[in-house]
């Protein structure tokens, strides 16, 4: 879905197929007619955008076999679907059974990282559409917070200087400009956007900056105008925004609470749960009132009380947009709607390519769970109407 935004220029809007991951080029293939083209139908689009996500096996049959490339671009044009950005943040076995820590690997200290986004930043560049000259790869924030060291951070900071220097080259070859994007996320060496200005500034290249996941950015408890302002004040590029909702419970100390939260302690992601260590005062700063976390949410939930119930919980669970949790808890789309709203709502758009990254269907409450691929378009094209109404409420129009 393409936007023009009042300065003139164009705002992409997209959804992450990781939510239905593929781990080979066929299954790629076979995800664009079984999920990606019904939700543009349900849209009444012509052109869906998608923000794809290629496993490194599928990767590699793009990169090795010549006929691969042109036939995923042949049935992206097939299909009426388009892409401007990828979700380079898995690396393989998104759709296993357990995937938790696994995500995180390999981090930005391994040769397979800095390959596999070389790979996808130029597979990204023969897709692009022949109108479109930038293209977006948001990744994981540098590793896990264990081991952190600094042989590791010099490690990280030698690779992505090395991709920054091939992205250059790729330009001058094919007049396609890709950035990379660092998804800071609950846990990891990059937790929060204030935390990625360090070791961005010491990169110190406009083609990696920061992708802003608006659940991550909850989950932190991290105010959207405050942390956006702090990028830019330190030139700090924002080239991909993931437009998604974190889990809020207010009252966590409650019984009913507790329950409910219960409901969405599942095994196959990490739900990275946080809280303040006492509830916000006027005229609190957030390091005065000292972010707490577990890494999951059952450790959250553990009889021994592992954080404090007095102020509210918020966990890394992406509930979709549409459809907030029920009574006792909620989603935060307020604070999706407050970073669109600076992002997108200013003069000039601080991003461009934005993407609606659900990928928890499968992990939501059983009652709640899409149990048909009829039922999960149904569902992912009901996002992107939110996003679009959101969208068009500051200013931008939908273009055809």
């Amino acid at each position: 879905m393409r936007f023009r935004h009042p300065d003139g220029s164009t705002v992409h809007l997209a959804y992450c197929t990781n939510v239905h991951p593929a781990e080979t080029f066929d299954g790629v293939l076979a995800q664009l007619g079984e999920h990606c083209e019904p939700v543009r139908a349900r849209l009444g689009l012509d052109r869906l955008g998608i923000g794809l996500w290629l496993a490194r096996d599928a990767t590699q049959t793009l990169v090795t076999d010549p006929a691969a490339l042109p036939r995923l671009r042949s049935e992206l044009d097939r299909r009426g679907l388009e892409v401007v950005t990828f979700n380079g943040f898995p690396y393989r076995g998104f759709g296993a059974e357990v995937v938790k820590y696994r995500v995180y690997q390999p981090d930005w200290t391994r040769p397979e990282r800095l390959a596999h986004t070389t790979d996808l930043a130029g597979l990204l560049a023969a897709l692009l559409p022949d109108d479109v000259t930038e293209g977006s790869v948001s990744t994981l924030p540098i590793a896990w917070r264990t081991p952190a060291d600094p042989a590791a951070a010099q490690l990280a900071r030698t690779a992505l200087r090395r991709l920054a220097a091939r992205l250059d080259d790729l330009e001058e070859r094919t007049g396609k400009s890709l950035r990379i994007a660092l998804e800071p996320e609950p846990g990891c060496v990059i937790e929060t956007t204030a935390d990625a200005i360090g070791p961005l500034t010491g990169i110190a290249s406009p083609r990696i900056g920061v992708c802003v996941d608006t659940c991550h950015l909850a989950t932190s408890f991290e105010d959207p105008t405050s942390a956006l302002d702090a990028l830019a004040a330190a030139g700090i590029t924002v080239p991909k925004v993931q437009l998604s909702a974190a889990l809020h419970a207010e009252h966590p100390h409650l019984p009913e609470v507790r329950q409910a939260l219960a409901g969405y302690a599942e095994p196959r992601f990490l739900h990275q749960t946080r809280t303040l260590s006492r509830r916000p005062a006027p005229g609190a700063t957030r390091a005065d009132l000292g972010l707490l976390g577990t890494d999951d949410l059952p450790e959250a939930l553990a009889p021994a009380p592992a954080l404090p119930t007095a102020a509210p919980w918020r966990s890394h669970f992406h509930v979709p947009l549409h459809r907030p949790p029920d009574p006792p808890l909620t989603s935060t789309l307020p604070v999706l709607q407050d970073a669109l709203a600076r992002l997108v709502g200013g003069p000039a758009p601080l991003t461009r390519h934005l993407e609606v990254e659900t990928y928890t269907w499968r992990a939501l409450p059983p009652e709640l769970r899409p149990r048909t691929r009829a039922q999960l378009a149904d569902g992912i094209a009901a996002e992107l109407a939110v996003a679009r109404d959101l969208l068009t409420d500051l200013g931008l129009k939908e273009l055809p």
